[in-house]
């Protein structure tokens, strides 16, 4: 049985409630994966005093899982695709709730990196079936409100890592960060055991591209050591030159690979929709301008004195705004609003949360005004976007579409924590850094508008 999807028992099956069940289970792997991201920000100050390492090398508990992500999650969808995405799922709570008891464990900043790129796998298996299985889970009429349930419960992770995280830093130990992770996964691992429906339909087997795995992974890689190096990492400065010319490099080797492959990673047929491409860039965007405040808040507020609970009480504006228009927009927004235009609203928003972020002062008291703004409008921006991304892949594909859009996830997360890591090293001072990072971030939320003005569709 461990090979084989079940079905759900006949009560769960027959019931109205079946698809919300489904899109509700989803949401345990959504909560787990996003306040992993969120609270792992708060470890990073008693890191850096426990291992004796600098901010460039502690920004890699983040990186090498968000790589990892980044690496995997295409091929783990179209694995799914064939496979079954419920099995894949279920096998993605069991890796992701026992890597998590061992980062607790870890003894040394090496070991815990090597943890988290485990822990990463089984948020691949995770992250690459969400998205299809709500989709293919939720009626047709409902797709927009099942994926805004999605996004809820990334965003309650989200809102809940910095209190949660601010809470066990200060009053216990940074292990505790991940060990919060192990009786949510227990839960989960039985939930989605009875409540997911087995694949409805599974794509004719193909193979994996394992170099296209290999030359993404590489490009990825050395394109984040290259921004790593230029923030302090301890490597000699003319590496990320090198580090910079090997991204190009393998990153156009990776692109030909997909061209001339009989069974690509990436399906640049697909791209060729018009509606794909800016639509997968809008939410690499998105979602760098979402995780950037998790690093840069904590680095400012760090300046001041801030505590840990303090500071997780702030950053908690960011998420909350999330979830509140990820939940509620399709009651606020007119209804008669396509995505496009929902999209729009909420990238506009988003810059004007940034510019207020960049005018105002790093205050406890002064950021939640424009965090909050920034939630509310990347919950209206993000799930329209995912939606219009969805909508332009065959449903016998969702599974590598759903990949696709969490490895932009992915590395918009990872380029989000370098961009800001990167901005504070080269502008230091407890005012400019902050300033600078931020305006760093305004200038990916222009680019995310951007897309919503050359993207045709409703």
């Amino acid at each position: 049985m461990l090979t084989t999807e079940r079905a759900r028992p006949e009560l769960v099956r027959e019931s109205r409630w079946a698809w919300r069940l489904a899109v509700g289970t989803v949401c345990f792997g959504a909560f787990m994966g996003q306040l992993d991201a969120s609270i792992v920000t708060l470890t990073y100050q008693p890191l850096r005093t426990d291992f004796h390492a600098g901010p460039a090398g502690v920004e890699w508990v983040s990186l090498s899982y968000l790589l990892t992500l980044a690496a995997l999650l295409v091929p783990i969808g179209r694995l799914s695709d064939v496979r079954g995405r419920k099995l894949m799922y279920l096998y993605g709570f069991a890796v992701f709730t026992a890597a998590s008891a061992a980062c607790g464990l870890a003894p040394t900043l090496a070991a815990l990196v090597l943890f988290r790129v485990v822990q990463a796998i089984g948020a691949a298996l995770l992250q690459a079936n969400s998205v299809a299985l709500v989709t293919t889970s939720a009626p047709p009429g409902r797709m927009r409100a099942a994926l805004g349930m999605q996004a809820a419960g990334q965003a309650l992770g989200l809102a809940l890592g910095p209190t949660i995280g601010g809470v066990l830093v200060g009053a216990l130990d940074w292990r505790w960060v991940f060990w919060v992770n192990v009786p949510v996964g227990v839960l989960a691992l039985a939930a989605g055991h009875y409540l997911l429906p087995r694949t409805r339909q599974c794509a004719a087997a193909t193979r994996i591209d394992r170099p296209g795995v290999l030359l993404l992974a590489a490009a990825s890689t050395a394109a984040l050591l290259a921004l790593s190096v230029a923030s302090g990492l301890g490597l000699p400065a003319w590496s990320a030159a090198l580090l910079g010319a090997a991204a190009l490099l393998t990153g156009w080797a990776f692109l030909r690979r997909q061209a001339r492959c009989p069974h690509p990673l990436i399906d640049l047929a697909l791209l060729r929709e018009r509606r794909l491409g800016p639509g997968l860039f809008g939410g690499l965007c998105g979602y760098l301008v979402l995780f950037g405040p998790l690093v840069l808040v904590p680095a400012a507020l760090a300046h001041r004195g801030g505590s840990p609970l303090a500071t997780g009480l702030v950053l908690t504006a960011l998420p909350l705004g999330f979830a509140l228009a990820a939940t509620a927009a399709e009651r606020m927004l007119p209804p008669g609003w396509s995505d496009r235009q929902r999209g729009r609203a909420g990238a506009l928003g988003g810059v004007a949360g940034l510019v207020l972020l960049v005018v105002l002062p790093a205050d406890a008291a002064l950021l939640p005004l424009p965090l909050a703004l920034l939630g509310l409008s990347l919950g209206v921006y993000i799930p329209a976007n995912n939606t219009q991304v969805m909508r332009s892949i065959p449903s016998s594909a969702a599974g590598t579409g759903g990949g696709m859009v969490n490895m932009a996830r992915s590395l918009g997360t990872a380029v989000g924590v370098a961009a800001v890591t990167l901005a504070l090293h080269l502008v230091p001072g407890p005012a400019a850094g902050p300033r600078a990072a931020a305006a760093t971030l305004l200038a990916f939320a222009v680019l995310a508008l951007a897309t919503t003005r050359t993207r045709p569709g409703p």
